[in-house]
């Protein structure tokens, strides 16, 4: 690995990267995710195959869900008989795992510490299954006087909340359905293309020794409602979105290409981050322009392209984050990738397991693995793109088997270049009557499989934007909204208000 004209010091380089699985026999003999951390980032390690953990001055620990401490950061180090200078436990975001590698390897190229380590982990089925058996787990007690970090319904409107379209798995049909219908398929068209993605992705989990669900789906099986692949929200079913019952950990440790020689690491096992991205929208996604496309995502994309030479086909291993379809399926035309891309190294958030902020700590992972074998195929360059919120925070990574030919960009913001993209955000308004046009919608199921209700997003005659439901007993309207063979969107209808203030509409 020459160091061109750079200083090896100065050469951030990924060296070692752990996973831990947990799947106990007996329920109280799980791991809670403070010992998960310890494993991966004490795998890592051995993986390196250096003693470096002594030496780690910073650690960033990705937020987790599925149990609360109080200041896990600190927890961990004092675990690991360290006092890093940086120790961060993070905000909610799935983009996170990606911004906390970069920002790592920008504090070793500056010279701020010479050992970094980042890490995740979840013990959501474990912490499921106790509660709903009624089982103590024996676990540090759980901080129940730490605030839950704010998510969802905290950041939008009470008609959203009203109407049930605050959670991602709500929210992210609205950018399905309007990117589809932009790209001038019908819903059979999209969906099918999800089928095929999807399946893709869950080839790749079937041979990751880490993922949860190890089967290779067929396109129809990920599409087709079924009594175990109940439809959840229009066009989405339990196989198409992302799966948070699982037990997880993984970690990866930075250091620099000079530490790294000097400890005797095989250079042949070293990544190199090579820069990235990152830019966001309002997290109230109803302040957004539109939903056929995100600016930040495409600002993000396009800055990694261009470190690769401004073309997406020069990435050899790609993972694009794959919470629900809509997201790949926008990013890889940004990338001007073909339907034949493949998505993955890891296996996806529905098949790999999605750890809730911290799945793209393992596609860091897995994309080590991916580029440390390219020595055998000649893969070289590998790019991570991670997602947050409502299609809200983005960031990429281009990392590689190659040291970079120039110092690490220390602006990592594309923020101004989306900011400058995005058109004028229409006024909302919370009630509204006469004619409305449909800008998108989805239709939240019950366990059972029945429509709940339909919700649709409207631009109201005089230009304002306002969301309406769809009653169930409205059979002509619904089947309008999920007409297979033509998209609903640019659909006209009637806006009235319900007796409990919340607008409904009906097509025609």
């Amino acid at each position: 690995m020459a160091a061109n004209s750079l200083i090896a010091e100065r050469i951030p380089v990924i060296i070692g990267i752990g996973e831990i699985v947990d799947r106990p026999a007996d329920i109280a003999a799980g791991l809670e995710p403070l010992a998960l951390l310890e494993q991966a980032v004490r795998r890592a390690e051995a993986d390196a195959g250096a003693e470096l953990i002594g030496d780690i001055g910073s650690l960033d620990v990705v937020n987790f869900l599925s149990w609360r401490y109080r200041e896990p950061e600190q927890m961990l180090a004092r675990r690991l008989g360290i006092k890093p200078a940086h120790c961060t436990y993070g905000p909610v975001g799935g983009e996170s795992p990606i911004r906390y590698l970069h920002e790592a390897a920008l504090r070793i190229a500056r010279g701020e510490c010479e050992v970094a380590a980042v890490c995740g982990a979840e013990a959501q089925s474990t912490a499921t299954k106790a509660e709903r058996a009624g089982i103590t787990l024996p676990w540090t007690p759980f901080a129940h006087d730490v605030e839950e970090p704010k998510r969802g319904a905290a950041f939008q409107k009470p008609l959203a909340v009203k109407l049930g379209v605050f959670r991602p798995v709500s929210v992210y049909p609205f950018y399905e359905a309007a990117s589809s219908a932009a790209w001038g398929q019908t819903p059979r068209q999209a969906l099918a293309e999800s089928g095929e993605l999807w399946s893709r992705y869950s080839a790749v989990a079937a041979s990751n020794p880490n993922a949860w669900l190890k089967r290779h789906f067929a396109p129809e099986e990920i599409t087709t409602p079924s009594v175990d692949n109940r439809p959840i929200a229009w066009p989405y079913t339990k196989l198409m979105v992302a799966n948070p019952m699982v037990n997880m950990g993984a970690a990866l440790i930075l250091t620099s290409l000079a530490r790294a020689r000097a400890a005797g690491i095989s250079e042949s096992r070293l990544i190199c981050p090579l820069g990235g991205a990152s830019a966001e929208d309002p997290r109230d996604y109803l302040m957004r322009d539109q939903f056929a496309e995100s600016h930040p995502q495409n600002a993000v994309l396009q800055a990694a392209m261009a470190l690769a030479g401004g073309n997406g086909a020069a990435f050899d291993a790609i993972e694009l984050y794959s919470c629900f379809p809509c997201v790949p399926k926008m990013a890889r035309r940004t990338l001007g990738l073909g339907s034949d891309v493949e998505p993955t190294v890891t296996g996806g958030l529905t098949f790999f397991g999605a750890p809730l902020n911290t799945y793209m700590t393992h596609a860091a992972c897995a994309m080590v693995r991916r580029l440390r074998d390219g020595s055998n195929d000649g893969a070289k360059l590998g790019l991570l793109y991670g997602q947050g919120g409502f299609v809200t925070k983005h960031h990429a990574l281009v990392v590689s088997r190659e040291p970079p030919k120039d110092a690490l960009a220390q602006e990592v913001s594309v923020q101004a270049e989306a900011d400058r993209r995005r058109g004028a955000v229409p006024e909302f308004v919370a009630e509204a009557s006469g004619r409305g046009q449909v800008e998108s919608f989805t239709a939240l199921h019950g366990r059972d499989g029945a429509v709940e209700h339909g919700v649709v997003m409207l631009r109201t005659e005089a230009g304002a934007r306002t969301l309406a439901r769809v009653p169930a007993i409205d059979s002509v309207t619904l089947a309008h909204l999920m007409d297979m063979e033509r998209t609903p969107i640019g659909s006209l209808g009637e806006i009235t208000m319900a007796a409990d203030g919340v607008p409904e509409w009906r097509v025609g």
